[in-house]
């Protein structure tokens, strides 16, 4: 129809003439309430975004004399957050003393990255920042 003839149609009813497809062939119009029509579109979007998943980042801690059953402990909780698509990223602490043996806080790291090569790859490679060693694993 016409577009005169359908913003009679909608003076006459009190609502508005709204364009829902303009790319269309003819293009779309609907006779509708304008602020209902712009409501739905943003209620359209909310729940869009509601189950968009965003990339988290995790955190796990550990110090350099980590026993070897919590240390797998924290490798599995490594490994379940990213099968979830979650970064990981894993600090070090060091305290006191431990400041001296780098070494084998690097020796921890590594096992640790070995361990969850499975599941991901290092983006930002281990790094000493004051007294805490870091790095971050992201999901294949």
């Amino acid at each position: 129809m016409s577009v005169q003839r359908a913003l009679d149609i909608a003076n006459q009813q009190e609502l508005d003439l709204v364009e829902v497809a303009p790319t269309a062939n003819p293009p779309v119009c609907r006779i509708i309430e304008f602020s209902k029509f712009k409501y739905d579109i943003e209620k359209k979007e909310r729940e869009a975004k509601k189950h968009q998943k965003q990339g988290r980042l995790k955190e796990i801690r550990l110090k350099p004399n980590i026993d070897e059953h919590d240390f797998e402990t924290k490798v599995k909780q490594a490994v379940s957050f990213l099968k979830k698509k979650d970064k990981v990223k894993v600090n070090l602490f060091f305290r006191g003393r431990q400041m001296e043996h780098l070494d084998i806080g690097r020796k921890v790291v590594d096992k640790f990255i070995v361990h969850a090569q499975a599941e991901g790859q290092v983006e930002k490679s281990p790094s000493l920042e004051g007294r805490i060693m870091s790095f971050v694993i992201a999901p294949k």
